[in-house]
């Protein structure tokens, strides 16, 4: 497919209006130490030991990676960012991203924070989204036992149905809200649990419009025709598939766990074949707009022109409200304000809690822009070009006051 620019990805004073100058060299400093492994591998070492010794390194994180990709520790903290992002017509999806609960009332406490913050996107002017992942509500262990299909003990099928309550009373509140909530992917060793919870909001709360949406990993190599499974489903009992496509976060993990276990590797061979069927299961949503809601979260300049395209193919105008282009908060703004410049839903996912609670999400953005081939070099590219463009700028302009 020939590309065309409909929207210019490299208009930088769109891409970056929203940042100070000394903002940009904070994120110009950020990105450019991850460029190296080495030194992401040795400063996670080092963010960890200091916390768990209770070093005075609180401070520094906070104003350095958390402040580039987090929105704040609470959701009122979360209130510069996303008057920032709205500005420029731009929404934001308030995600709780506290890890590692164990304890049932851990587990009730993330659902009482999520509903919260599902009343807070009803508050919101346009774009009204909220996401979750189920292992904040419910125990790692248990949702492997039952993906594994294992006999539940009595103690743990009470755990069961009370991981379904907190999902319903989520779902519900997102459905009197009309906020739509994104049910994020997970291992696949413990998939099955999340499809089954995913499957049975869809089809309960997406009568008119998708409300609940279910994650499709792209790097899994049975996705694409897991996508046309559930629309098939969904398509014979009456509901409308939301579906948010992703690449995928786990896929070193996944890969090392299928060698040692000795099973099929779920991974794709190659990144080809990730973005050709990450892109294949745009076109297929798009093709099937009538029942589908279409978020496509993707850092990959590409994929976000052919999406672009393909609602050009079929007639669709860019702010039709079936259709949402996302990125992380912190990464790639030269997509999503160039996108909503030009009329596109855009969303960004604003992570927010605890500083400490939030090191295992930051650590997975330091380890992905080290990993993800030309991330951080694309992003360091464009913010080195954008603080040359304005240093020019103010030179010429300060030359202009002369005369």
């Amino acid at each position: 497919m020939e590309l065309k620019k409909f929207v210019d990805f490299d208009q930088l004073e769109t891409a970056f209006r929203a940042k100070t100058d000394e903002a940009l060299r904070k994120r110009h400093f950020i990105f450019s130490t991850m460029k190296y492994p080495w030194l992401v591998k040795i400063g996670t070492s080092l963010t960890k030991f200091s916390l768990a010794a209770g070093l005075p390194v609180k401070g520094l994180i906070k104003s350095t990676i958390f402040d580039i990709f987090c929105g704040g520790e609470t959701l009122d903290g979360c209130q510069r960012s996303s008057n920032e992002l709205a500005a420029f017509k731009i929404g934001a999806i308030f995600d709780y991203s506290v890890e590692g609960e164990s304890s049932e009332q851990g587990f009730d406490d993330t659902t009482q924070e999520l509903l919260r913050s599902i009343e807070r996107a009803g508050e919101m002017e346009f774009i009204r989204f909220a996401a979750f992942k189920i292992t904040g509500l419910a125990s790692f262990e248990l949702l492997e036992k039952i993906h594994a299909g294992e006999k539940l003990s009595q103690k743990e099928e009470a755990a069961w149905e009370r991981v379904k309550q907190r999902v319903e009373s989520i779902c519900s509140l997102a459905s009197q809200k009309d906020v739509s909530v994104l049910i994020d992917a997970e291992e696949t060793w413990i998939q099955k649990a999340v499809d089954d919870l995913s499957i049975d909001m869809m089809h309960k709360y997406n009568r008119e419009k998708a409300i609940v949406f279910y994650t499709f990993q792209m790097y899994c190599h049975s996705m694409l025709e897991n996508l046309k499974r559930i629309h098939a489903d969904a398509r014979t009992r009456g509901y409308r598939l939301g579906a948010k496509l992703v690449r995928g976060a786990y896929m070193e993990k996944e890969s090392k766990r299928a060698e040692e276990m000795g099973y099929e590797n779920p991974i794709q061979p190659n990144k080809a074949a990730t973005d050709r069927d990450f892109d294949d299961a745009m076109h297929y949503c798009i093709q099937n707009i009538h029942e589908i809601g279409l978020f496509a979260g993707s850092h990959n300049e590409e994929s976000n022109y052919k999406l672009t395209l393909f609602m050009e193919e079929y007639g669709m105008m860019p702010g039709d409200h079936r259709v949402y282009f996302a990125q992380l908060y912190g990464m790639s703004d030269h997509i999503s304000f160039n996108l909503a410049d030009a009329g596109y839903n855009v969303i960004k996912y604003v992570p927010y809690g605890p500083l400490k609670a939030t090191i295992p999400y930051l650590i997975r953005r330091a380890n992905e822009n080290t990993s993800v081939k030309g991330q951080s070099s694309r992003e360091l590219m464009l913010l080195s070009k954008e603080l040359k463009r304005r240093k020019a700028f103010k030179k010429e302009l300060g030359h202009q006051d002369k005369f």
